[in-house]
């Protein structure tokens, strides 16, 4: 029997005002994202701004559902990420749980402690911070989910390790959860390379607008 043809990705899309794509060949799936992620990371680099993360957290207050008894998993922003710290202050605020993912050697799914403002944060996987090891455990209802870029279609690029997709997968085995992937809205692109390991966001909140996967189309 030969062998099976590998599936090529063109990523040739017109940028508009709302989103960017580059301009690059057909290649396979992970050759996609590795090139993606380069042109993703530089573009990023140049969105930084003062203020971003209020206005994110504003529009995600004012749009996305928290319930009563949401616990909430945010992350601590590395280098050029939006800041998200000014949400998760205002999160543990409004009295809900705030969880700090916890990341493990690669291929396995991210664990989450308690983490509450002032707590200090020790180093983890890839110079992540993380709550110490002896805060409590705990499942998360709704995930920040961090990313390079994101599609109207809720497929995100992340940073190619799988640990979101992993435990996205893992966590909607077991129960009700609600993904938001956090970005500048210039991290939007027309489509994001994706395939069966991947798993979508629900939610895009950025500093300038939150919008329902799926609301594109009913608009």
């Amino acid at each position: 029997m030969g062998r099976r043809p590998r599936r090529l990705y063109p990523l040739l899309i017109v940028a508009s005002e709302s989103c960017f794509q580059p301009r690059l060949p057909a290649m396979t799936l992970e050759a996609a994202k590795r090139a993606l992620r380069a042109v993703a990371r530089a573009r990023r680099a140049a969105l930084v701004s003062s203020g971003a993360g209020e206005r994110l957290a504003e529009r995600f207050l004012a749009q996305v559902p928290l319930a009563p008894d949401a616990t909430v998993a945010g992350y601590w922003p590395m280098g050029d990420e939006i800041d998200v710290r000014p949400l998760l202050a205002r999160v543990h605020a409004l009295g809900r749980v705030s969880v700090l993912p916890v990341t493990g050697p690669r291929g396995t799914s991210l664990g989450f402690r308690r983490w509450r403002p002032g707590d200090a944060l020790t180093r983890g996987v890839f110079g992540t911070s993380e709550p110490a090891p002896d805060r409590p455990e705990a499942r998360p209802s709704l995930l920040l989910v961090p990313l390079l870029a994101v599609d109207g279609e809720g497929w995100r690029l992340g940073y190619g390790a799988g640990y979101y997709d992993r435990t996205l997968r893992a966590l909607r085995r077991t129960g009700p959860v609600l993904a938001v992937g956090i970005g500048y809205a210039a991290q939007m692109i027309d489509a994001v390379p994706h395939g069966s390991d991947d798993e979508p966001v629900d939610w895009i909140v950025t500093e300038s607008w939150a919008r329902q996967i799926g609301s594109w189309r009913r608009d």
